[in-house]
Formats: C-alpha cells, sequence, structure tokens
C-alpha cells in the first residue's frame, strides 16, 4: 500500500552497477515501475516499430543492448557510434542491426528511457538528428517538471524558454541550506522506491548519495512513555484491515456511490466493534489515530475530504520498489543540474494562453509577449483550479471537471535546530520517531519527527503538519506553531531538560500566492482518469504537465520528472 516500504531484494546485482538500476524483469518477478521484460516489444515500442511485431527478435537484442550500455555508463551520451561494436553477429545481417539500433536509440532518446537525467550535450552534439530541429516551445513552470521536459527538449536540439513566476527555480522543490550541517527540504525531500527511479539515476549522474531510512520508529506517548511494539503491530494490523475492507467494499461501486474515505473507515471500525465485541483502550484508539495521520500525511489532506473508491488509484499500476531513502543534498542539487544552461526568466509570471492562431501567444503581468509553435503547461494544481492563467480558446469542460475533481492536498513541515541532540538517549539511533496523538482532532500535529542528520553529529528535527490540523495552523503566526511544536516535544521527552531551538522554520506552502498546495489527491466522486485527463494535449499545441497529470505515480517529484519527460517527447515526436 501507499505506506508500505516495499522489500524490493534484487535477485541479481551485476557487480560495478548501482544498486538500483535494474531495467529488466527477472523471471517470474513482480510488478514494479519502469522495468522492462528483455523478451516483450512494450505498447509503444509495437507504435513505433510496427514492422518487428511478427519476431521481435531483433528488435530486442538491439533494445537490451541499448539499455545495458546506457545503464553501464549514464554519465555521456550513448550514441550510434558508441554501439556499434558491440553488435557481434556473422554475416550480412550486421549491416542491418547497425543501421537499426540507429532508429532504435533515437527512439529511446526521445522517450527519455536513455540519454536522459541531468545529462547535458554540447551545443553542437543534439541527442536528435535535425529533422527534430525546427521546433520552439514555450514553458510554463520551473520545478522538476518543466525543468525535466526543458532539458530534454534542449538536449534535443529544440529552442525552450521557461517562464517561471517566482524569482527562483525548483517551484514545491525548496531547500534551506542554512541549518548547521544539514541540506532540509521546505518541499520534497523523500524518494519513495529507488530502484529504476530517474532520480535515482541522477543522483548516480551526480555522485549524490542518499540516506535508506532505517525500519525503526518508536511511537512516543505525551507523558513521555514509549508505547509498546506489540500495542503498535496490533493497531497496525488494525488499520491495515480497516484499509482492506474499504478495498473489498469498492469492488461493485461506481463513481457516484463514493464516499469519503474518513466516514467509511469510521463506519467500518464501528461495525467490527459492535460484531466482534473487541474493546480498544484509550491508548488502542490513540495509536490507530497516529496511522490514520499517517495516512492524511500521504494523502495530503483530510480524510473528509478523500475519495474512498480511489485514495489509492495508483496502487493499481506497478510502483517503484525498493529503499526509501532521504536525499541528503535536497532536490536541488539536481534542479540546479537540470536548469544548468537553459534560457529561463524568472519573474514572469504568465497571464494568457492564446492557441487560436497557427502560433501560440503567451502574454506575462507585465505585458511582454512570447510566441512560439507549442507551450508546455506545468503549473500546479491549484492554480490550474483557480484560473490563474486564461486560456483563449477556453479549456473543455471536460478537462476542467477533471481539474476540479481532484484536490490540491497540503501539508506543512518545521523544522527545527537544536544546541545539542536530547533526543538521543531515548530513540537509540532511529532516523525518525512518532507522536501518539492525545486525540483525533490533533492527529495531524507533528506525528512524526525526522532526524534530519543521518551520521547524527548535527541536531536538527523535521516535522509535519497534516490533515485537520492544517487549518488551525493557518491562523496563528510562525512563534505560535513553534510554541505549538515545542510543547509536544516536552511531552515527549518529559523526563528531561528539552532546549529551545537556536533556529527554525515553518512553511507556508497553501499561502505562496504561485504554489497554493503540496500534493494533488483524489477527492469524494472522483477518480484516477482525471489525471490523464489533465494530461492531454490540446490541438498538438498545448501540452501539460506536473505532477498532477501523472496517473501512475502523483504527487511526487519522481512523477513530475518523468511527466516533463513524457511531453518531452510529445512534443519532439
Amino acid at each position: 500500500g501507499k505506506l508500505e516500504h516495499s522489500k524490493g531484494v534484487p535477485s541479481s546485482l551485476v557487480p560495478g552497477m548501482n544498486r538500483y538500476f535494474q531495467p529488466f524483469y527477472q523471471p517470474n518477478e513482480c510488478g514494479k515501475a519502469l522495468c522492462v521484460r528483455p523478451d516483450v516489444m512494450e505498447l509503444d515500442e509495437l507504435y513505433e516499430f510496427p514492422e518487428y511485431s511478427r519476431d521481435p527478435t531483433m528488435y530486442l537484442a538491439l533494445r537490451n543492448l541499448t539499455l545495458a550500455l546506457w545503464y553501464t555508463n549514464c554519465k555521456e551520451a550513448l550514441t550510434p557510434q558508441k554501439c556499434i561494436p558491440h553488435i557481434i553477429v556473422r554475416g550480412l545481417v550486421r549491416i542491418r542491426c547497425v543501421q537499426e539500433v540507429e532508429r532504435i536509440l533515437y527512439f529511446m532518446t526521445r522517450k527519455g528511457l536513455i540519454n536522459t537525467g541531468v545529462l547535458s550535450v554540447g551545443t553542437d552534439q543534439h541527442l536528435l538528428p535535425k529533422d527534430y530541429h525546427n521546433k520552439s516551445v514555450i514553458i510554463i513552470g520551473a520545478g522538476p517538471a518543466g525543468l525535466a521536459a526543458a532539458r530534454q527538449l534542449h538536449n534535443f536540439g529544440i529552442k525552450v524558454t521557461v517562464l517561471e513566476a517566482k524569482d527562483r527555480i525548483g517551484g514545491r522543490v525548496w531547500d534551506d541550506k542554512s541549518f548547521k550541517g544539514v541540506t532540509v527540504g521546505r518541499g520534497a525531500q523523500i524518494v519513495n522506491g529507488c530502484i529504476n527511479n530517474p532520480v535515482a539515476l541522477m543522483c548516480e549522474q551526480l555522485g549524490i548519495s542518499m540516506h535508506k531510512f532505517g525500519e525503526r520508529c518508536d511511537l512516543i506517548q505525551e507523558g513521555g512513555r514509549i508505547t509498546d511494539p506489540t500495542i503498535d503491530k496490533r493497531m497496525d494490523f488494525h488499520f491495515n484491515a480497516l484499509l482492506d475492507v474499504v478495498s473489498e467494499w469498492r469492488k461493485d461501486k461506481t463513481q457516484l456511490q463514493d464516499v469519503p474515505l474518513g466516514e467509511k473507515i469510521e463506519e467500518i471500525y464501528k461495525a467490527f466493534i459492535t460484531e466482534s465485541g473487541v474493546q480498544f483502550s484509550e491508548l488502542e484508539e490513540q495509536v490507530l489515530h497516529f496511522h490514520l495521520s499517517n495516512l492524511e500525511y500521504a494523502c495530503g489532506s483530510s480524510l473528509r475530504q478523500v475519495s474512498a473508491r480511489s485514495w489509492d488509484h495508483n496502487e493499481f499500476f506497478a510502483q517503484f520498489a525498493g529503499d526509501h531513502t532521504l536525499l541528503m543534498p535536497g532536490y536541488s542539487v539536481i534542479i540546479e543540474k537540470l536548469a544548468e544552461g537553459l534560457d529561463i526568466r524568472l519573474e514572469s509570471p504568465v497571464q494568457s494562453i492564446d492557441y487560436s492562431g497557427d502560433e501560440v501567444q503567451v502574454t506575462i503581468m507585465d505585458g511582454t509577449g512570447y510566441t512560439a509553435q507549442k507551450v508546455l503547461v506545468t503549473v500546479p494544481l491549484a492554480l490550474l483550479q483557480k484560473g490563474a492563467i486564461h486560456f483563449n480558446p477556453p479549456l473543455s469542460e471536460k478537462k476542467m471537471k477533471a481539474i476540479n475533481s481532484l484536490g490540491a492536498g497540503i501539508i506543512e513541515k518545521i523544522a527545527l535546530q537544536f544546541p545539542y541532540r536530547f533526543w538521543d538517549s531515548k530513540v537509540q539511533g532511529a532516523d525518525f520517531f512518532g507522536h501518539v496523538p492525545p486525540s483525533a482532532s490533533k492527529r495531524g500535529l507533528f506525528a512524526v519527527f525526522y532526524d534530519m542528520d543521518p551520521q547524527k553529529q548535527h541536531s536538527v528535527l523535521m516535522s509535519v503538519v497534516a490533515g485537520e490540523a492544517v487549518a488551525s495552523v493557518r491562523t496563528l503566526d510562525d512563534k505560535q506553531v513553534l510554541q505549538l511544536c515545542m510543547a509536544v516535544l516536552r511531552e515527549l521527552f518529559k523526563e528531561q531538560e528539552v532546549p529551545d531551538p537556536t533556529k527554525y522554520f515553518v512553511t507556508r506552502w497553501s499561502t505562496d500566492p504561485w504554489i497554493q498546495m503540496a500534493y494533488s489527491f483524489v477527492k469524494t466522486g472522483g477518480s484516477g482518469e482525471a489525471y490523464d485527463i489533465i494530461a492531454e494535449e490540446i490541438q498538438g499545441t498545448v501540452f501539460f504537465a506536473g505532477e498532477a497529470t501523472n496517473r501512475h505515480f502523483p504527487q511526487t517529484v519522481t512523477g513530475a520528472y518523468l511527466s516533463g519527460v513524457r511531453e518531452a517527447s510529445k512534443i519532439a515526436a
């Protein structure tokens, strides 16, 4: 499920290869994202190379060779010239292989399967041949999606201009480097499932290390007691059982019969207690609320707004396997490298997009106009919902309906630096510790504290506000939020002196005019299909990317990045 740490144990690691690179399925292996079968052509491959549908042998041999060579060295561009010496075949068929490998390599490059990530190529060595170059593109938004598309198109040899409303790039990636010894993401900083994750590829390209999260997360009660792990295990079981019953319930339900997830869970919980006669202690109920709070963090919303039918719609598709990690240097290192050498105009908020003529006219707030053949919109869902950009002709009814059927989820973060690590003796080297909420209404206030230094040298904790608690914090100033947080920490470590923090921040994503959200979720009555509808291009002119256009991997930097790569491929085709 959404919250489980998948144990993707690789069956055969290749020596000298990054352990997160596993592009080929092993026999009988279960589904994992961005993995191909070495013996079967994918649908988009068959579409592009229909002549191989009868006998795909040669195609597969060349595609597998190309993928293998790319993952053997992802730091420089793979060219036909580099592949050819590896095509070792007797007879005249080798000539055909040499011709075909070029087509296959360009296809895989355009699709972002190879020659991707933060790879940058010299002005003279574009990744795609000349016939691809005669296009101009405007990209709106310099977050992971916009920059991914811009980097791809720029590398292909296509002219790109990126317009960014804010005075910085990155969007919901925004790192704070002012804490001693650690980088703290105000936005994204975690990688969920590293195997074949493009973020892991970019880390390899940049020589960046990620920290694999440990399993341990003690649940500390207000008053300072550590919860007996058997209670945590029992309530974790009941929490998952509740979600299993939801999965059973939804099998024969239509969108019209959808209800809020919170309501459904409550109903199932009450029915279970009535039917089984099981009595949960107050502590057990509080621990259950801890797990529900984690779910609200994962959804970016109170469960009262989340769809019971589709809350985990993306789990229907293969998700990323492997370790969950903390990106220690922060995503900004990746963002900056993606942006290197691109034409990015900061403080250029787009007001309108007119695609009624032959070319697209994009106008920014100060009246400056830009013209291009195609435009890629990568603004957050919340801005599409508020109509921040005026489209002419307007977006279709169908698209607007999809845009409004998703929710603009919101979480806020707080990070605190202390004079010393007062929590060490109690949590004993774990990467995080949990806070058992005193009541249901408070369950979203600082449910988990993350230790931001895996080396355990520096003293920085980060926590999250989620669910109903987000609204309660909105009316408070930073100081008041800090006081709430410190009150919680002093309850959790009641047996000792908890020092005042020397430095802190509180995020305000919900009130940032050009962002207004954390990540998307499916609202009651909605469905995962909305992601695909938002992603549809209009008249081959207006394209859309961003986490809220990625049905398979919403809510993530990875999902945003891949949506940008996807649109770059469509635009370049």
